[in-house]
C-alpha cells in the first residue's frame, strides 16, 4: 500500500470519527475503511473488561460462530491480544505463538479456521471500552492469502492510535465533568493485576500505582487462592481492600486453573471495580458483538439514573427484559459485582462529591442519595469505604491539598 494511499484511509477514518460528535462511533465504516487499506477477510475489537480475561465487543456483524467459541473458553487461549497488550506494539499470530506452534494452537484450529480464516495481526488499543483496561484490534486472512507484512503491521498501529484517540474523545464528552481526575477518586488507579503461582505480574503497569499496603494484600490472597486450587473452579470474590490511609478500595478477583495466552499454570486476576459513572458512559454501541452485555446497558443507566429513589430489583430487571433472577446472574458474571453492589456505588459516588462540596449537611445528603436516614447512610458509607462520611471527607481534603502543594 502506498504512503499516499495510508493518507488517505488515515483522512477518511479521521472524519468518521469526527462525525460522531461525541456519540458512538461509526465502527463497521470504520472497519470497512481499514479492511480495504490492509487487505484483509475480518477486523475485529476485543477488549479486557472488569470480569476478568478478554472479550469480543466489536463489530455487530461478527459470525456468530467466532463470537461463541472466543466467549465459551477461547479467550483464555488469545495469545494476540495479551501479547500486544504486554508489548505495546502490533503483533502477527505466527510471532505470537511461533511459526510451528501457531498452526497447531487451538486459537486456529478451534476459532480462526471453522470460520475460514488463518493468517491474524494485531495491534494494541488503550482502552476500547473503560478506562484501565486495554484490548486490541485484529485482523484476519483467510487460508490462501499471504501472511501480514511489516509494512501492513505499522499501518495498523496506526490505524488504531487513531482509534483509541476517538475512543477517548467519546469517553470524555460523554462524562466531561466526571472524567476530571480527582485526589480522592481511584478513577486513574492501576486497574489490572494477572499474578502466575510464583506470584510474578505479568501484566503493564497503566496508571498510578497502587500503594504497598494494597500490593501486599493483593499478594497474600494470591498465593491463598492458588494454593487452594483443585478440581472445582474457585468462584470469582468481590474484595473490598484498605489502603494506608483506610480507604477501601473494590477488586474482582478471578482465578483461571490455566491461562495459556499469558503463561503456563494457574493465574489470578485482580481488576479494580470502575466507578459508576463510566459504567454509565457505556453504550451499547460500544460492546455490540456481546448481546448479552448490550441487553445490561439499558438497566445500567437506569439504575445510574434512578439511584436515589432505590428502585426494586424487578424495575431494574424489566430494563433487559429478563426475570429478577436471571438478571442479577448475568449482571454479576458480565459486570463483575451485583445489581445491588452497583446501586451503593452509584449511591457512594455521589456523596463523596457532595461531601467534597461541603454546602450540604448529612441528614441532607443522605435524602438526596436514597438513604433511609443520615445513620443508614453514615452506616452503608463505611461499610463501602472503610471510613465515616466526617472522616472520609476530611481524608478527601488532605489528599487535595497534597494535590496542590
Amino acid at each position: 500500500m502506498t504512503k499516499s494511499n495510508v493518507a488517505s484511509t488515515s483522512a477518511e477514518i479521521s472524519n468518521l470519527i469526527k462525525s460522531a460528535k461525541g456519540e458512538s462511533l461509526p465502527y463497521r465504516q470504520i472497519f470497512d475503511a481499514i479492511e480495504k487499506a490492509i487487505p484483509s477477510a475480518q477486523v475485529l475489537m476485543t477488549s479486557t473488561l472488569p470480569r476478568g480475561g478478554t472479550q469480543i465487543v466489536q463489530p455487530s456483524n461478527c459470525p456468530e460462530i467466532i463470537v461463541k467459541g472466543y466467549n465459551r473458553d477461547l479467550h483464555v487461549e488469545d495469545r494476540l491480544t495479551w501479547q500486544t497488550i504486554v508489548s505495546g506494539k502490533p503483533v502477527r499470530g505466527l510471532t505470537a505463538w511461533g511459526s510451528g506452534e501457531y498452526e497447531s494452537s487451538r486459537y486456529v484450529q478451534e476459532l480462526l479456521e471453522p470460520a475460514g480464516l488463518r493468517y491474524a495481526a494485531a495491534a494494541p488499543l488503550k482502552a476500547p471500552v473503560l478506562s484501565g483496561y486495554p484490548g486490541a484490534l485484529h485482523l484476519y486472512r483467510k487460508l490462501g492469502d499471504q501472511p501480514f507484512t511489516d509494512a501492513e503491521l505499522e499501518q495498523l498501529a496506526e490505524f488504531a492510535a487513531q482509534l483509541d484517540e476517538g475512543i477517548e474523545d467519546v469517553r470524555q464528552q460523554r462524562h466531561p465533568s466526571e472524567a476530571e481526575e480527582t485526589p480522592w477518586s481511584h478513577y486513574g488507579a492501576v486497574r489490572q493485576l494477572a499474578l502466575d503461582a510464583k506470584g510474578k505480574q505479568h501484566l503493564p503497569v497503566n496508571g498510578h500505582p497502587l500503594d504497598q499496603r494494597l500490593m501486599q494484600q493483593i499478594q497474600q490472597h494470591a498465593q491463598h487462592r492458588l494454593a487452594h486450587l483443585g478440581d472445582e473452579a474457585i468462584p470469582a470474590d468481590r474484595l473490598q481492600l484498605p489502603d494506608s490511609r483506610g480507604d477501601l478500595w473494590i477488586f474482582r478477583a478471578i482465578t483461571f486453573n490455566e491461562y495459556p495466552s499469558l503463561g503456563e499454570g494457574p493465574f489470578v486476576f485482580f481488576c479494580l471495580q470502575p466507578e459508576a459513572w463510566e459504567w454509565d458512559a457505556v453504550r451499547i454501541s460500544d460492546v455490540q458483538a456481546d448481546p448479552e452485555m448490550s441487553r445490561l446497558i439499558p438497566a445500567v443507566k437506569f439504575m445510574h439514573d434512578e439511584f436515589g429513589r432505590s428502585p426494586t430489583l424487578d424495575e431494574i430487571a424489566a430494563k433487559a427484559h429478563l426475570s429478577p433472577f436471571h438478571f442479577h446472574r448475568r449482571f454479576t458474571d458480565l459486570l463483575g459485582q451485583t445489581p445491588k453492589h452497583f446501586l451503593l456505588a452509584c449511591q457512594i459516588h455521589r456523596a463523596k462529591q457532595l461531601l467534597v462540596e461541603r454546602k450540604k449537611e448529612l441528614a441532607e445528603i443522605a435524602k438526596e442519595c436514597g438513604f433511609a436516614h443520615q445513620s443508614h447512610f453514615t452506616s452503608r458509607f463505611k461499610q463501602a469505604t472503610g471510613l465515616t462520611p466526617t472522616r472520609w471527607r476530611r481524608l478527601a481534603a488532605d489528599l487535595a491539598k497534597a494535590a496542590r502543594d
